[in-house]
């Protein structure tokens, strides 16, 4: 196959990439580079690859020229996978025209040339839990380390009603959108992955994406200063620390891509919440005393609490009943071996 990855040297794109590598298919990707750890995931995956069996181009996706050229160039393409994007909702508050021209103008330009160079191809798209805005509506229940929705046991699904909420919620909506409709009118072949929190190995996370990672990060930094006789830095947390999401490892997404490729025919044009589930749901707290007793920390972990942030959701948990129906996708992975999995990744990396 030949395989276009957008922000393919990316966390999500690139442990996908990998795997398209390994099983000898021809990659296309295309990462502006712009977010840390992409030239690390870059030079990876090159010394993972053969020669003429990967192609890199560090091109902003809202640059049509440029990304029209990479078309004449490779297209037609089997599969195209979406994973380029802005994906931080503090950055879309602080910058939301680039923004709104990554995710949507972007994704505009990637659907119009699949239109008319690859109209045969399959297009995922990894679009977001954001699309379902705050949730305000939603009955919850505090409980001394989390937040409960009341009326959603077993999380939540497709029919939950679209909300923007912040410039991210936006942007990311609009896409979705796009995407669905270009299979309405266009017959593209498309599908809409709406992500909860994904976490794994190739993740360089920062404070504001990447939170499983992040405060993975930031605990083995914690424990390292406190066995040098040190006082660590504290972190910083928004809110209560009593905010929920299922947390789903990038193995049990990788699956979902492979998966989804051979069942395109029909589920095209469908849309899917994609999480961890209820039973890999987290919250700040939780994630905090898990890593305590995992790292055997000599003291709980030190962190200050600041303002809850705007259009920020207290619970969200997929329900992964559709995706187990159409496609007989579920998580394999339980956040008990997924977050050892991701602390040994960062430990390497010193």
């Amino acid at each position: 196959m030949k395989i276009l990855i957008t922000g393919g040297c990316g966390f999500l794109g690139s442990n996908l990439a990998f795997e398209f590598l390994k099983n000898q298919e021809e990659v296309v990707i295309v990462d502006s580079l712009y977010r840390v750890g992409g030239k690390q995931n870059l030079e990876w995956l090159k010394a993972n690859s053969k020669e003429k069996q990967f192609h890199f181009y560090q091109v902003d996706i809202a640059c049509d020229k440029e990304l029209e050229m990479i078309f004449q160039r490779h297209a037609p393409f089997d599969y195209i996978c979406h994973f380029a994007g802005q994906v931080a909702m503090t950055t879309s508050l602080k910058d939301p025209k680039r923004d709104f021209l990554t995710n949507v103008v972007g994704t505009f330009n990637l659907l119009e040339f699949a239109r008319i160079y690859s109209p045969e191809t399959f297009l995922a798209y990894s679009s977001t839990n954001k699309v379902y805005g705050d949730l305000n509506f939603v009955r919850l229940r505090e409980t001394p380390t989390r937040y409960e929705a009341v009326d959603f046991p077993n999380g939540f699904d497709e029919t939950l009603p679209l909300d923007f909420a912040s410039p991210y919620g936006c942007s990311k909506g609009a896409a979705d959108q796009y995407v669905r409709d270009w299979y309405r009118n266009f017959g593209i072949k498309t599908v809409v992955f709406r992500h909860s929190s994904i976490y794994g190995g190739r993740q360089f996370s920062t404070y504001d994406q990447g939170w499983v990672g992040w405060f993975c990060k930031k605990a083995i930094e914690q424990k390292n200063a406190w066995l040098k006789g040190e006082i660590p830095e504290p972190f910083t947390i928004s809110g209560s620390g009593k905010q929920v999401r299922d947390v789903l490892h990038a193995e049990d997404l990788i699956n979902l891509y492979l998966m989804a490729f051979e069942k395109k025919e029909q589920i095209a044009g469908e849309v899917f919440n994609i999480g961890g589930g209820i039973d890999n749901s987290l919250s700040l707290l939780e994630l905090f005393s898990f890593l305590e007793n995992l790292l055997e920390m000599p003291k709980k972990l030190i962190f200050n609490r600041t303002e809850r942030r705007k259009s920020d959701q207290d619970f969200f948990v997929s329900s992964n009943k559709k995706a187990k129906e159409k496609l007989n996708w579920e998580p394999k992975i339980r956040y008990i071996c997924g977050i050892q999995n991701v602390l040994n990744w960062i430990n390497n990396q010193n």
